[in-house]
């Protein structure tokens, strides 16, 4: 199931999903305390530097769609969206496009991954959140 191709309804919903799921993690970083609750032995990343790792995992990921993108920077809105753009447009295209022959992951792998990671971390910030303490 991981290889055939997405098409028509199923490509928009899986779309649909993956574009929730990075606007969920936008509200989640803006709503989350700048610092967040450390592990017991004080481990743990603060929210810029888990977003940073969201963006660069994600960043890593598309290559294996032959999507390139500059280093995203937390709060560069218009880099970010660009980013999403082409991520899109990538996974829009078919079997049978070169791009798409080019690809190591096939879609709906890379829309499973992302959006996993994605929400993971999201999570994790809402849970080590110092807002309302």
């Amino acid at each position: 199931a991981e290889v055939e191709p997405l098409t028509g309804g199923e490509l928009d919903r899986q779309l649909a999903l993956l574009i929730a799921c990075w606007r969920y993690l936008d509200n989640v970083g803006e709503t989350v305390s700048p610092e967040l609750r450390k592990g017991p032995r004080g481990g743990g990343r603060d929210r810029d530097k888990m977003l940073d790792h969201v963006y660069e995992a994600e960043r890593s990921y598309m290559r294996k769609l032959g999507v390139k993108s500059p280093r995203l920077v937390v709060n560069d809105i218009h880099a970010l969206e660009t980013h999403r753009a082409k991520v899109e447009a990538a996974l829009r295209e078919q079997p049978g496009d070169d791009a798409a022959d080019q690809r190591s992951w096939s879609p709906r792998y890379v829309i499973r991954r992302v959006a996993w990671h994605v929400l993971d971390h999201a999570w994790e910030m809402e849970d080590k959140d110092l807002s309302g303490v």
